[in-house]
């Protein structure tokens, strides 16, 4: 059976970081790791506190998993400290880790930033060059370019200014009013600009789905698809659990990732 790794924080209320992760790569037929950056106390309205794992512990969970269950894939999100970036860069590089997806989590779905102002550099220089491919959103994507993106044009414009800049294969997810579904990748070592067309589906329970998508991505690379093949997997994946229409909790709430094993757990 192939494995994946995620590297990333938790979210108590089970609808994204690596609780969504785990279900994902699970629900995508690999076996699921976790190596835990933080611990939130978070749910569908919002993140009301964070504690960071210190980089020493962090740097103990890739010891563990590295040395005994090496993973096929790896997906990286939340870590706000620039030290754990560190942490995080150092262990990949000594373990020479393969198929890793980041994805870039600097704001929650409910708007609570989630990324310190000091780790975005460490992150764009030690840790996004390590990975094969990014995930960025729009708000994100205009971070790591420093430019304003207001329609497909400019989407596609900064995927391949990712690309070149930080040396990775870019998948610019859209959304955020510039279109509802559809999202751009660029392939660094090909050079080919592809646009993923996806289902627009009426849902405002979207809690954890860059986390779902990323997770769904790297479980498919473990599986030895290719980088276009497991975006276009990952992002049926996340349709089928928004499509759905799972509705808990107050503000925006969790899909239900395992939609497609539903007998299996009728009461």
């Amino acid at each position: 059976m192939k494995t994946a790794l995620t590297i990333a924080g938790s979210d108590s209320s089970g609808g994204a970081g690596i609780q969504a992760d785990l279900k994902a790569m699970t629900l995508n037929g690999v076996f699921a790791m976790s190596a835990i950056t933080a611990l939130t106390a978070q749910n569908t309205t919002g993140v009301t506190d964070i504690m960071d794992v210190s980089p020493e512990f962090l740097k103990s969970q890739l010891d563990a998993v590295f040395t005994d269950i090496y993973p096929d894939a790896i997906k990286i999100g939340m870590v706000s400290d620039k030290d754990l970036i560190i942490a995080i860069a150092e262990k990949l590089e000594e373990y020479q880790a393969k198929n890793i997806v980041l994805d870039p989590v600097m704001v929650a779905t409910s708007g609570s930033k989630l990324l310190k102002d000091d780790a975005i550099d460490t992150l764009k220089e030690k840790l996004i060059p390590l990975a094969d491919l990014i995930t960025p959103n729009i708000p994100e994507a205009e971070i790591l370019t420093n430019m304003q993106i207001k329609n497909e044009i400019d989407m596609e414009v900064a995927a391949e200014k990712m690309a070149n800049e930080l040396g990775v294969s870019v998948l610019v997810k859209g959304g955020h009013s510039i279109n509802d579904a559809n999202d751009v990748l660029f392939e660094i070592d090909s050079l080919n600009i592809t646009w993923i067309n996806g289902e627009r589906i009426k849902n405002e329970n979207t809690h954890g789905t860059g986390c779902t998508l990323s997770s769904a991505i790297a479980a498919n690379l473990a599986k030895d698809k290719s980088l276009e093949e497991s975006v276009r997997n990952a992002k049926k994946y996340l349709e089928g659990a928004l499509n759905d229409g799972l509705d808990l909790g107050k503000g925006r709430g969790p899909m239900n990732h395992a939609f497609d094993i539903k007998e299996a757990y009728k009461i």
